[in-house]
């Protein structure tokens, strides 16, 4: 793939099949990497993944028409915490690794979250080394962990706490 053109866009419900099909590769690639689970997810019905986008701003990366990659950001809702958002279910296929798509869907996001909010924050798995190397590369910063955020098959893991103020306002 390293000749063919990556097209990052906004995802729409006409796109639910496709995201589908990636989120739950994910979920059963990295069962460690996210909050929800394959089994859980592969329940819900087409219109459980449209609304998903609808009131998430989803993010897919394209290499020759093939999504090969996503990334969410979601505006925090509450009175004194709209001026923060989340980035969530970051995913790259194998396929597409070590070709900088991670990093452009991260990019992405970050100059939609400066458009919107002035915090965007995230959480990865502790033991994520290479998410945590782009996460950092990015410009984000550890100001926390969670530990045993996570419980899969009776074995624990911790989340690194990540933010950066895509404001310019530093601290």
């Amino acid at each position: 793939m390293p000749h063919a053109t990556l097209d990052i866009r906004l995802l729409t419900r006409a796109d639910a099949a496709i995201y589908r099909r990636i989120r739950l590769e994910a979920l059963a690639a990295h069962p460690e990497a996210f909050a929800s689970t394959f089994a859980r997810e592969q329940e819900k019905p087409l219109a459980w993944f449209e609304e998903r986008l609808t009131i998430s701003d989803v993010f897919g990366a394209f290499i020759a028409g093939e999504l090969v990659g996503v990334a969410g950001f979601w505006r925090q809702d509450g009175p004194q915490t709209m001026h923060k958002a989340d980035l969530w279910g970051m995913y790259v296929r194998s396929s597409a690794g070590r070709s900088g798509v991670g990093r452009r869907l991260v990019d992405t996001v970050v100059a939609h979250a400066a458009k919107h909010v002035e915090k965007l924050q995230l959480s990865v798995a502790s033991q994520n080394e290479p998410a945590l190397r782009l996460y950092r590369a990015a410009g984000f910063v550890e100001y926390g962990r969670e530990v045993k955020a996570l419980k899969q098959n009776g074995r624990y893991f911790d989340e690194v706490l990540m933010e950066m103020f895509v404001d310019g306002s530093g601290k």
